[in-house]
C-alpha cells in the first residue's frame, strides 16, 4: 500500500499568451481546469481506472501565474475510501529566467472510481501514512470526506432544485452552450475542467459588466456535483451578482443541464466566486456602490458576507502555513 508521497504526481504547463486574461496572467478558469486535470490523472492512477469528481473544496488565488512563466502542479492523493478518493493539489509558479517558485494555490478535491457505465466500484489500494506529517493528511482528508456527506446525503433532491434565485438580483446574466465530444474526459461525460471554464467565464462577464473594468477571479467555493452533464446536452449557466464590497464582488452561478431530446432539466451545482477589481495601476481599484434592497436581494448578500468572512480566514492560513505543504 503506497504512502501518500509514492502517490505523487507533478505536472508542467507553460503559460502562453491563449491561457491568459487581459492582465497577461493565467486565467481562473484555466487554473481550474489543469487542477481538475492533475486530479483526475493522479487519481485515475491509484485507482487503476477513470475516475470522476464529486466535489471540490475552496480554490484561494495567493499569486497570480504571468505569461511566459511556468505553471507547477503537484498532486497526490491523502486518502481512500471504498470507491472515493481524497487528493491534494499544490500549484505554483516558476519563473524561467530567476528561478523563483511563488505559490499560487492549493486545492482539495474528491473522486469517485466508475465503471464502463459511470457507476461507483471499489478501489484496492488503501493509502498508508509514512511519518507524523502524512499521519496528519491522512486524518484531515478523512475529517473532510466526513464533512461532506450531509451535503451529499442528499445529492438525488439537490439534482431536482431548478429554482434559480439569480434571476431575482438586478445584475444577472444567462449563458448556454452545447456539450461537443471535444468537451469529454471519459466516455461520454464532459469534463469538469472544461465545466469550470465556462462557469468562471460567465461569472467573469458578469462581473465585468458591472464594474466596467478589469477583473480577475479571486476565489471558489466549495463546489459539489449533485447530476453529471453528457455530449449532446446543453448547459444553462445562470449568475447574479450576491455581494459587492470594496475592491471585490461575489457572483453566484448556477448550472442547469438540458436532456434536449426529452426537455428534462437537472441542476449540476452552484459555484460562488469572488473577484477582484484591478486598476491599470495592476492594483486592487475600489468598486462602484451596491446595496441589496429585495428580501432576496438583502439574503443572499447576507450569506455572501458569511462566505466571505470565510474565505479570509482561508488566505490567511494557507499564508501562514506555506512551508508545511507535503514536499
Amino acid at each position: 500500500m503506497p504512502s501518500i508521497k509514492e502517490t505523487r504526481n507533478q505536472m508542467i504547463q507553460l503559460v502562453f499568451p491563449e491561457h491568459a486574461n487581459t492582465l497577461g496572467t493565467l486565467h481562473g478558469g484555466r487554473i481550474m481546469d489543469w487542477i481538475m486535470l492533475a486530479g483526475s490523472i493522479t487519481s485515475s492512477r491509484i485507482a487503476k481506472g477513470i475516475t470522476v469528481l464529486g466535489t471540490t473544496d475552496s480554490i484561494d488565488f495567493i499569486n497570480p501565474i504571468k505569461v511566459g512563466e511556468i505553471a507547477i502542479l503537484d498532486s497526490w492523493v491523502e486518502y481512500i475510501a471504498n470507491s472515493s478518493l481524497e487528493v491534494g493539489v499544490r500549484v505554483h509558479s516558476e519563473n524561467p529566467e530567476t528561478g523563483e517558485k511563488k505559490l499560487t494555490t492549493t486545492s482539495h478535491l474528491a473522486f469517485v472510481a466508475v465503471d464502463e457505465h459511470g457507476k461507483p466500484r471499489g478501489v484496492k489500494e488503501k493509502i498508508t501514512p509514512v511519518g507524523e506529517l502524512e499521519e496528519l493528511i491522512n486524518v484531515e482528508a478523512k475529517d473532510r470526506k466526513d464533512a461532506r456527506m450531509p451535503e451529499l446525503a442528499n445529492r438525488d433532491e439537490m439534482a431536482e432544485n431548478l429554482v434559480d434565485e439569480t434571476e431575482v438580483t438586478r445584475f444577472n446574466l444567462e449563458t448556454i452552450r452545447a456539450v461537443l465530444p471535444e468537451d469529454t474526459f471519459y466516455g461520454n461525460f464532459m469534463s469538469v475542467g472544461k465545466l469550470m471554464l465556462d462557469i468562471d467565464e460567465t461569472a467573469a462577464i458578469l462581473a465585468g459588466r458591472y464594474v466596467k473594468g478589469l477583473i480577475v477571479t479571486g476565489s471558489l467555493d466549495n463546489l459539489y456535483f449533485y447530476s453529471p452533464i453528457r455530449v449532446g446536452d446543453v448547459i444553462i449557466l445562470k449568475a447574479g451578482i450576491n455581494y459587492v464590497g470594496n475592491t471585490s464582488l461575489e457572483v453566484g452561478i448556477k448550472v442547469l443541464t438540458e436532456d434536449l431530446t426529452t426537455g428534462d432539466q437537472k441542476h449540476t451545482c452552484t459555484a460562488f466566486l469572488s473577484f477582484v477589481h484591478i486598476g491599470d495601476d495592476g492594483k486592487p481599484k475600489p468598486l462602484p456602490g451596491f446595496k441589496p434592497e429585495t428580501p432576496y436581494e438583502v439574503r443572499l448578500w447576507k450569506e455572501a458576507e458569511t462566505r466571505k468572512k470565510r474565505r479570509s480566514k482561508r488566505v490567511k492560513q494557507i499564508k501562514e502555513s506555506l512551508g508545511s505543504f507535503l514536499p
